[in-house]
């Protein structure tokens, strides 16, 4: 549909067809269809959704127990058909063409030459297939009687990692970005690869560790994917602006916008029910798959420690939390007393406890500790991500 549209756009005297050919008009109507689409149908659904079986270790945790959980799974679902509506299905390098014809030629041109079999890849729509790997993979985990453990989960996520970051170079030499220089590094696929791969696995589990608080991950993810559609569109995929600011030029770059913009609605949909105290959670299902677009989108932008800008609270959050569990089995591993059934002979450790005393997520030990309550921890997230945001990004871009 979207080809035939494209062709129509072209036309004057066909007036609203025109409009299919701005990234931006794309953009906002794939949000405003996402989020209608989330918030008229969730409600009707989720009673097939598993229920929260609680956490007994976390402050209120049990307060979700019997909850519809897993939420993120219909989420994907019903953003998909404005997904297919405004994002473009054209392949990279072959999508020039003016007419049917010219685009004939151009795919029996490509298809003489193997070394251009990559502009068959769609990377949005590939993406979109991670999307709903992570998604499945976490619906799964929500559904079982008997939760997964840290190394299945772990791999699982690796995987879908490495997926998704072999659709980002489609196998080809990246061009990345870095603070404080002016000058863009020209990366082989496998470094690549190599850089992209920890950068989303870390997104997705940080995201997912920061579910734990009544509209807490989808606000924070929200926010993120709001201002990654803004620089996607206005900087990254913008030549003039790109130039000034000295960041490289991506042409997909709206079409990256198109896809955080339509999943930036459909979060805000999800988030009418998950405003507390909720009625539904997103899970495993959908922090995962949020988190995971988060990575995709900063590295979209071409700079890969663009994810501290993009989600500094959501990652301090959640990602503290993954840095204690490595580094006190690390200490373990080395023979120091850690607080968790020390062997024989294990030396004290001072940074253990340490860490021991404090909660993580953070959230929980705002909670627990400086008793703040679930609506508090979310606006004071919030605000602290919307403050952090914008600085951030001037010392990025501008301060090159």
């Amino acid at each position: 549909m979207l080809v035939l549209l494209k062709f129509l756009s072209r036309y004057d005297a066909l007036g609203p067809f025109r409009l299919m050919g701005s990234h931006l008009f794309l953009l906002s109507v794939g949000a405003m269809l996402a989020a209608l689409g989330v918030w008229r149908f969730l409600p009707k659904v989720w009673h097939r959704l598993p229920r929260d079986r609680g956490k007994e270790l976390v402050a209120d945790g049990n307060a979700s127990a019997g909850k519809p959980t897993g939420a993120g799974f219909y989420l994907l679902l019903l953003t998909l058909p404005a997904l297919a509506l405004v994002l473009p299905f054209a392949f990279p390098g072959i999508d020039e063409a003016e007419t049917f014809a010219d685009l004939a030629v151009s795919i029996r041109r490509a298809a003489r030459d193997p070394s251009s079999w990559y502009l068959f890849v769609n990377p949005q729509w590939g993406v979109v297939g991670c999307l709903f790997a992570a998604m499945l993979t976490g619906y799964l985990d929500d559904k079982a009687a008997k939760p997964w453990s840290r190394m299945r989960k772990g791999l699982l996520d690796l995987a879908v990692a490495l997926a998704t970051a072999l659709f980002l170079s489609r196998l080809q030499d990246v061009t990345i970005w870095v603070p404080l220089t002016k000058h863009a590094i020209t990366l082989h696929w496998a470094a690549y690869t190599l850089l992209a791969v920890p950068i989303l696995w870390f997104t997705m589990n940080a995201t997912n560790c920061s579910d734990g608080v009544d509209g807490l991950a989808g606000t924070l993810t929200l926010v993120s994917l709001l201002g990654m559609a803004g620089f996607l569109y206005g900087v990254v995929g913008h030549r003039t602006v790109a130039a000034y600011l000295l960041v490289p030029h991506n042409p997909e770059g709206a079409r990256w916008a198109i896809l955080c913009a339509t999943f930036a609605g459909a979060t805000a949909g999800y988030l009418w029910y998950n405003a507390y105290p909720s009625q539904v959670l997103m899970g495993d299902a959908g922090s995962r798959a949020l988190g995971l677009l988060v990575g995709v989108a900063a590295l979209a932008s071409g700079n890969p420690l663009f994810v501290l800008v993009v989600a500094p609270v959501a990652l301090v959050n959640g990602g503290t939390g993954l840095f204690k569990i490595a580094f006190l089995q690390g200490l373990a591993r080395l023979g120091f007393d850690t607080g968790a059934a020390p062997g024989p002979g294990a030396h004290p450790c001072w940074a253990a406890r340490q860490l021991r005393s404090v909660r993580f997520p953070l959230h929980d030990e705002c909670k627990r500790n400086l008793r703040w309550s679930n609506p508090q921890v979310l606006m004071r997230f919030f605000l602290l991500q919307l403050g952090l945001m914008p600085i951030l990004f001037l010392l990025f871009v501008k301060i090159r």
